[in-house]
Parts: structure tokens; sequence; C-alpha cells
């Protein structure tokens, strides 16, 4: 990835721990970024503000699901 010159961040609950100036100075510049980010959140407010594809991957009775959708998180949630 980084020979073709990619632009990707990935990131596991980035605002854990973080106070809501740091919050919001993330969100920021992650909705700035020009490349792709892939990242999990518990945090609903930076999902819905930053995210606007959702992949959710579910395992329930032994079956694996993977949802891809290209919409809000508000949107999938009302699905």
């Amino acid at each position: 990835m980084m020979l073709s010159g990619a632009n990707l961040l990935i990131m596991d609950e980035p605002t854990n721990h973080l106070d809501m100036e740091s919050i919001t100075a993330l969100n920021e510049g992650m909705n700035k970024f020009k490349g792709n980010i892939i990242f999990t959140s518990h945090d609903h407010q930076l999902t819905q503000t930053v995210a606007n594809r959702i992949i959710d991957l579910k395992q329930a009775l032994g079956e694996s699901k993977v949802i891809d959708r290209e919409i809000t998180y508000d949107e999938y949630l009302e699905i």
C-alpha cells in the first residue's frame, strides 16, 4: 500500500479518552481528510458526521452476515 501511494487511515475507537475540544478537532480533521478512513467507534456523533458508508459485520447462531451500505449512520439505524 505504501508503494502505491494509497491514502488510508485505520482507526480503532479514535475518540476514546479525548476531551470535547480534541474530539471536535479530530472530527473536523477526519472530514477534511482526502483519502479513505476505516474506523470503528461507539461515538454516535462522530459516526454520523464522518461516515458515508456503513459496513456492519454480524454473527448470530453460527452464521456470519455482512451489511454494506453507502448511507449515513442514522439512515442505517432506520433500516
